[in-house]
């Protein structure tokens, strides 16, 4: 979610998310490195912390040249524009929230991003649909609702061959096949985890 939590759950990870103020979020590499990305106030969302985000692209590797990525739960967007940032050649935002979505237009607007596409739709709805596929996914949804495990189940035909997919959860995550686990750590109360769709 990228990326944006929806919970009541809040971590000393989470307090220090975006150390770049109320509403904001830093992109901490690559060609927009240090450049902030707004959205909307709201209670319920928080950006993923900084310090998970660079985690989580050290697994990447750093660079994500040519990839395509989809952020789904995009909330503030940060995980999607990190990905642009750091060399991906598209980007896919899916956001069902009217005005969340409409940050995320206003941001992309305002970094000059090409290669990304802001969807306004429910993630799940999406991912039922045929479509493009993905080398990259970031799976961040709300954690009462147990959609994490519901985007999962839906990915695999949208990913391309050893894709990759980020996922946060409040609870671990028990998968099976055809998923094999990366990596996995733990900030606070957040849960987060690599995830390789095994050939």
């Amino acid at each position: 979610m990228t990326a944006m939590r929806r919970s009541a759950t809040h971590s000393s990870a989470g307090r220090a998310a975006a150390g770049a103020g109320r509403n904001r979020v830093r992109i901490i590499a690559g060609k927009w490195r240090s450049r902030l990305v707004k959205f909307p106030p709201a209670a319920e969302l928080r950006p993923t912390p900084d310090r998970v985000r660079e985690t989580l692209f050290n697994w990447l590797g750093q660079r994500l040249d040519g990839l395509a990525c989809a952020d789904l739960f995009a909330g503030s967007g940060a995980l999607g524009f990190e990905a642009l940032s750091r060399g991906a050649a598209r980007v896919v935002m899916v956001e069902r929230d009217r005005a969340v979505a409409g940050q995320l237009r206003e941001s992309a607007r305002e970094l000059g991003a090409e290669g990304v596409e802001i969807v306004q739709d429910d993630a799940l709805r999406y991912l039922a649909r045929e479509g493009e596929s993905f080398d990259v996914a970031f799976v961040d949804p709300p954690y009462a609702a147990d959609l994490a495990a519901r985007a999962l189940a839906l990915l695999p035909p949208r990913l391309k061959p050893g894709a990759r997919v980020y996922v946060e959860s409040a609870e671990p995550m028990r998968l099976e096949a055809p998923w094999r686990r990366l990596r996995e750590e733990r900030a606070g109360a957040v849960r987060y985890a690599l995830y390789e769709l095994a050939p």
